[in-house]
């Protein structure tokens, strides 16, 4: 057998089962091009049904680099080719293997096998964050890749000898220095139509594709238009958003139709004159669903308007009913829920906890989510949003969708995709951990080479991982196994792991790295010594070495018992005596700032604009390990505390009270910046607190009071939780006295002015000069 019949039987194999199959030229890449002119001149697919990802337009199809792979998200393929001479990163990888149809071929040109681990690559290079070279980064993600390509069915391999690529035959698949050492085929017989299979539901519920329910809300052209019963199911589900106060939950991995379900959807609301607001990370995200709800549309209502424009500038689909489907980015579609009947967040498990719950203000709401994503995955949404959505005033539909629509059930190349780039990675079963203690747990160094070891140890690792953060993806799985500058920690109960945290080393950089920080350079994979450095003007902030959390786990079976804390401690512990601090980022929110307050971090900025997708602003902390570590702290709070207030009534002016409170507490109490209060600046906040003077004519000197309470905490003053948000809305932020009584529940403005002055009474006793207790007194006794 040579290659060109190899690929064209991988090729009718695929075609039979409606599943899809690889083949992988190994080797030299001039070889292997030759050879692919011959393979693509053979298979019955035509060039505009070819894409080929690489550095150079070489086969006269379209082309795309490996950094703009994301086109091909919602888009499918009959054949694509994947150039990996130079360059693999496993989020396209990903992206490449969720585009290709049933019946469909992935080739790959890859570097010899034996060799592609040890070489250099455009993605491994980005590994390498200074102080860290190229030589520091190790090629394990890509020896595992190579195991797995040899040892999954469906995936042909052929191995070219030699780098030389002289002597070329005229017919490259007959060259001699090849050898087919896997053919990837697996002779299996056609089983597999999903025209006419009449669908078999998910396990939700038998699904009849030829039925249709009775009395449905939905037009029957919208369940004829689903390809199986299992979609036709899920189409259902979303009948409940006929009804108030209702919220439905539609999962799913890749390939099984979710996004058509909820196109089709929100079509038929749209026909019926429903206005659907759909929000997504990204509009390329929601391209199914508009495509399916615009062709609904123009197939059922002839005045209406079903197109979309595919590069994206047209969001709209109109109809004679005046019901529209409609797009907005995440942050825009919370502000303009009341104009919508119905909200469908597409992608879900791509966005974060806090801007998900913020979706749960609409009355009619359904979240679309991947449960292994190749750009965040849905365990963090189903573990802990759910909570959030049962805790909801809407009643929950939910359905998952299992069958394939797009390739057959046990499709190869998801199984080894799955299996490469740990997809389903998960956390260890609930009760096999059940019982795990901070006293009972281990503290464990993930080391690399255990990992890829120990392949049990690594999906439960990274699984955990995954739940931390709405964007864990392929390059995270890379980066964990190569990147030098990155360490990861646990507590392993009974062999299992609890915890996890993944650690990254920061700051040790140079005089001259420093110098170029500070005038404006960008340097890689050091997140807080380039934000103090070049936002914050510190160019000695980059000296000292650190380390920094970059995400930090545990298994929500076991979560409030202290596992997380007790794996800060040791981590603690181990760095304290080689590092000179210890810090992380993340969107601010009161629990996570109160969790890590606890733990001994302290805040030292907070970011002056939003998060795109999570809508939160982000706080830097950090915890000192040593002299040097604690200068950085200690300018860097000092000068924080200082200039908080200043940050509250201009960039911050709509931080979420909460959060601002949470911030302030969070700050060290020896930052608390002294009160430069004149006699004139005292009888001002002393006579709003306890006479007729107003808060209106010299804000700026309450201002340096609530810093100075928030910081320093005093505990002969107690304040309740709404004295603390009108401290923070009226006298830090400026909003106006009317906005303020409404949204703390005050019956009048004037209300809210007497609530704030005796808000000052306490700060005033603890604080005031004896100016102050003049007039403290003088009121006092009328």
């Amino acid at each position: 057998m040579n290659v060109g019949s190899l690929a064209t039987d991988l090729y009718r194999e695929a075609q039979d089962t409606t599943e899809r199959r690889a083949l992988v030229l190994s080797g030299d890449r001039e070889r292997g091009y030759a050879c692919l002119e011959s393979i693509l001149s053979t298979l019955p697919v035509a060039i505009t049904d070819t894409t080929l990802v690489g550095p150079d337009d070489r086969l006269r199809c379209e082309q795309l680099s490996q950094v703009h792979t994301a086109e091909l998200l919602g888009t499918t393929r009959q054949l694509l080719v994947l150039d990996t001479h130079g360059d693999l990163q496993p989020n396209a990888l990903g992206r490449i293997v969720g585009a290709i149809d049933g019946g469909g071929l992935l080739l790959v040109l890859a570097p010899g096998l034996e060799y592609w681990p040890d070489q250099t690559t455009t993605f491994a290079e980005s590994l390498a964050v200074p102080p860290f070279t190229t030589d520091d980064v190790t090629g394990r993600f890509r020896r595992r890749l190579v195991e797995t390509l040899r040892e999954h069915r469906g995936i042909g391999i052929v191995e070219f000898d030699g780098t030389d690529s002289t002597g070329v035959p005229d017919d490259p698949t007959e060259l001699a220095t090849h050898e087919i050492t896997e053919t990837g085929l697996t002779h299996p017989a056609p089983v597999w139509q999903p025209a006419d299979d009449g669908g078999n539901g998910s396990g939700n519920g038998n699904g009849d594709k030829s039925a249709t329910p009775s009395d449905p809300p939905f037009p029957s052209a919208a369940y004829d238009a689903c390809l199986t019963g299992d979609q036709r199911e899920a189409l259902a589900t979303f009948e409940a958003l006929s009804d108030s106060e209702q919220a439905v939950v539609l999962e799913a991995d890749r390939g099984r139709g979710k996004s058509s379900a909820a196109g089709l959807a929100a079509g038929s609301f749209a026909l019926g004159g429903d206005s659907v607001l759909v929000t997504a990370p990204a509009f390329r995200n929601t391209t199914e669903l508009f495509a399916r709800a615009g062709e609904l549309v123009a197939n059922c209502d002839s005045d209406g308007d079903g197109r979309t424009d595919p590069q994206g500038t047209s969001r709209e689909i109109t109809t004679s009913a005046g019901g529209r489907v409609w797009f907005r980015d995440p942050r825009e579609a919370v502000s303009v829920l009341d104009t919508a009947d119905i909200v469908i967040v597409d992608e879900a498990a791509a966005l974060p906890v806090s801007r998900l719950e913020s979706f749960l203000a609409a009355d009619r709401v359904a979240f679309t989510t991947t449960v292994h994503g190749y750009e965040g995955a849905g365990r963090g949404f189903s573990v802990r949003f759910r909570d959030r959505l049962a805790e909801s005033a809407h009643e929950v539909s939910e359905y998952t969708l299992v069958e394939p629509i797009r390739y057959a059930a046990g499709d190869p190349l998801e199984v080894w995709a799955f299996r490469a780039l740990l997809l389903d990675a998960r956390p260890p079963v609930a009760p096999l951990i059940a019982d795990a203690t901070p006293e009972s747990a281990d503290y464990r160094v993930l080391k690399p080479d255990d990992l890829l070891m120990d392949a049990r140890l690594l999906r439960e690792a990274f699984g955990l991982l995954v739940l931390a953060h709405y964007r864990t993806e392929p390059n995270d799985l890379a980066r964990l196994l190569d990147a030098p500058n990155l360490e990861a920690r646990a507590l392993v109960y009974d062999g299992h792991v609890v915890s996890v945290a993944l650690l990254a080393r920061e700051g040790n950089l140079d005089a001259d790295t420093r110098a170029m920080m500070y005038d404006g350079g960008r340097v890689r994979g050091n997140m807080l010594p380039d934000v103090l450095t070049s936002q914050l003007r510190d160019e000695s902030a980059s000296k000292p070495a650190g380390i920094r959390i970059v995400r930090i786990a545990t298994h929500h079976e076991v979560r409030a018992r202290g596992l997380g804390s007790r794996l800060l401690e040791c981590i603690r512990d181990e760095f304290t005596s080689t590092v000179d601090w210890l810090g992380t980022g993340f969107g601010a929110t009161p629990g996570l700032l109160e969790f890590w307050r606890t733990n001994g971090f302290r805040t030292v900025h907070v970011s002056t604009t939003r998060n795109d997708a999570s809508g939160e602003y982000s706080v830097l902390i950090l915890a000192p390990t040593s002299e040097a570590g604690q200068e950085l702290h200690d300018r860097h709070a000092t000068w924080f505390a200082r200039r908080f207030a200043a940050l509250c009534s201009d960039s911050l002016a709509d931080l979420d009270p909460d959060v601002a409170r949470a911030v302030l507490h969070s700050i060290a109490k020896e930052a608390t910046p002294p009160l430069a209060l004149d006699e004139h600046d005292w009888r001002v906040v002393a006579g709003a607190a306890y006479g007729p003077g107003l808060f209106d004519v010299d804000p700026g000197a309450f201002r340096e009071v609530v810093i100075r309470y928030f910081v320093e905490e005093p505990a002969s003053v107690e304040l309740t939780v709404r004295e603390e948000r009108l401290l923070v809305l009226r006298a830090l932020q400026g909003r106006e006295w009317s906005t303020v009584a409404e949204q703390l529940e005050y019956t009048s403005t004037g209300q809210c002015m007497r609530a704030l002055g005796k808000a000052f009474q306490p700060l005033v006793d603890e604080y005031g000069s004896e100016v102050a207790m003049n007039v403290r007194d003088r009121f006092a006794d009328e």
